[in-house]
């Protein structure tokens, strides 16, 4: 029986309009997106909801002066868009000025990784997890299912500072165990055998293939500890190398461009170290772009991302 689904974004933007309906200093910007929930925010709010039209630029620019005016700002986009065309706006309208001056920005991509199988590059974030954690004073969040996203709209409206948040735009079933307060406070979520000499550390999409990955190891006998990896920036890897002692073999998997300071950027420089015994290996995608457009599973396929090609690197690791 398949689990029920549901998309983040909708998640997220029903928890920013139960905020906006009781607090009146929370602005939302879009740079012509659209969909249901939009449209429901639009029409509750006309005076705080902005659509600034297909300029990211734009939409930055504005989010920075309402900021410092004192609002908490919350600028929607497509992911690739919203990261890349309007970067240096990031880099000098937030990740700096929010050093010397206290800003509340939530900058929303939809449509991480594969995504937006069917439009080509061109619409695929597969570098959005490099660019903004090259940044500082930028937060990166990457939830992996409706719970953890409408928990993250009130964690961003409740924190002080600069944050990107990375969402799938395919609706997702939810991942067990549900998501706490603790868990984004920490920046991830445990799932698994606690204990086991194998871990798989995933983020966004990819936790629901870590799945699969993680049901055929155990179906063959190899316990695991999964960890769906949420703050891709600062999360508190000490609390994550204690949980993850044990390990002697770990699989990282993004969805994103390996080798190219991404999620497996973060691990080499700053958790492997505190697990030395650990052997590791870093699943993710090839460096170069794909023009072939078909099913996400067969994408990810190309790229060496079916759950018993990851299975099999798991092996690799414990037997090599």
């Amino acid at each position: 029986m398949s689990l029920p689904k549901s998309r983040m974004r909708d998640a997220f933007l029903q928890s920013i309009k139960d905020r906006m309906e009781k607090e009146e200093d929370i602005f939302f910007l879009t740079a012509d997106f659209g969909s249901p929930v939009l449209d429901d925010l639009q029409q509750a709010f006309p005076d705080r909801f902005i659509n600034v039209g297909i300029s990211e630029q734009n939409l930055v620019n504005v989010s920075t002066g309402l900021s410092l005016e004192g609002y908490r700002v919350v600028a929607y986009a497509i992911a690739p868009f919203i990261t890349m065309r309007c970067l240096e706006q990031i880099r000098v309208n937030l990740a700096m000025l929010s050093q010397v001056r206290p800003l509340n920005v939530t900058l929303v991509g939809v449509g991480a990784g594969y995504s937006y199988q069917v439009s080509g590059p061109t619409h695929q974030a597969l570098e959005d997890i490099a660019l903004m954690r090259a940044l500082p004073n930028i937060g990166v969040w990457s939830p992996a299912d409706s719970a953890t996203a409408g928990l993250m709209a009130h964690q961003a409206l409740d924190t002080q500072g600069v944050r990107y948040v990375r969402m799938d735009g395919h609706p997702l079933p939810e991942l067990e165990p549900a998501p706490t307060t603790e868990d984004l406070q920490r920046g991830f979520r445990l799932r698994g055998t606690p204990g086991a000499m194998t871990a798989v550390i995933s983020t966004g999409y990819m936790s629901h293939l870590a799945v699969a990955v993680r049901d055929e190891l155990e179906a063959g006998g190899i316990p695991v500890r999964s960890v769906d990896l949420m703050n891709l920036a600062s999360p508190e890897l000490s609390a994550l190398a204690a949980e993850l002692a044990s390990c002697r073999a770990i699989l990282t998997m993004e969805e994103g461009f390996i080798g190219r300071g991404g999620m497996d950027g973060l691990l080499n420089m700053q958790l492997a170290p505190h697990l030395p015994k650990a052997k590791w290996a870093h699943a993710g995608l090839t460096p170069h772009y794909r023009f072939e457009i078909g099913p996400r599973e067969e994408l990810l396929a190309a790229n060496g991302l079916a759950p018993t090609a990851l299975a099999d690197r798991v092996r690799e690791l414990i037997n090599g």
